[in-house]
């Protein structure tokens, strides 16, 4: 298990993280992080034995975050930033049909499985609805509200 980011490594973190916690002085669920946000690497460690944790210092927003391999990208990679997250619930707002067969309603929920950045014609989700896995353009979704601002699940650490 060799990290992918070295110390002093410029990131970009690709989802919202919260305090889970172990951030001390804030509320627990409140947003450390939003993504697209930028810092550095400060220390690699791991959490189980099987997980990297990267110490990032978000210096514009003076705050330290642990964050896991797979909610950071290279400075350089391209981001595309989304309207929503993996975990997240949305609301249809088109009627979504496969081969003629209608699989989503106007106002059916579903929950946010994949964002896909890199789609031609902008960002799209793979969305599930009941039983069925739709891939969604962004433009057919709305937010909807179970948790005040809920977004992530990712760790957070001082």
């Amino acid at each position: 298990m060799l990290p992918r980011f070295d110390f002093g490594t410029e990131v970009r973190i690709v989802r919202n993280v919260r305090n889970d916690g172990t951030y001390p002085g804030m509320p627990t669920g409140q947003l450390l992080v939003r993504r697209g946000s930028t810092g550095f690497v400060i220390n690699v460690g791991t959490f189980l034995q099987d997980q990297l944790i990267y110490t990032v210092n978000f210096m514009g927003l003076n705050r330290i975050v642990g964050c896991r391999e797979e909610e950071l990208i290279s400075i350089d990679e391209p981001w595309i930033p989304s309207k929503f997250e993996s975990r997240e619930k949305v609301r249809c707002l088109s009627t979504l049909a496969v081969r003629g067969e209608v699989r989503a309603t106007p106002g059916m929920e579903g929950e946010i499985l994949k964002v896909l950045r890199d789609e031609q014609g902008g960002v799209q989700y793979h969305v599930i609805f009941h039983d069925h896995v739709l891939q969604v353009p962004e433009s057919l979704l709305e937010a909807v509200h179970v948790y005040a601002d809920k977004e992530s699940d990712g760790v957070a650490v001082s």
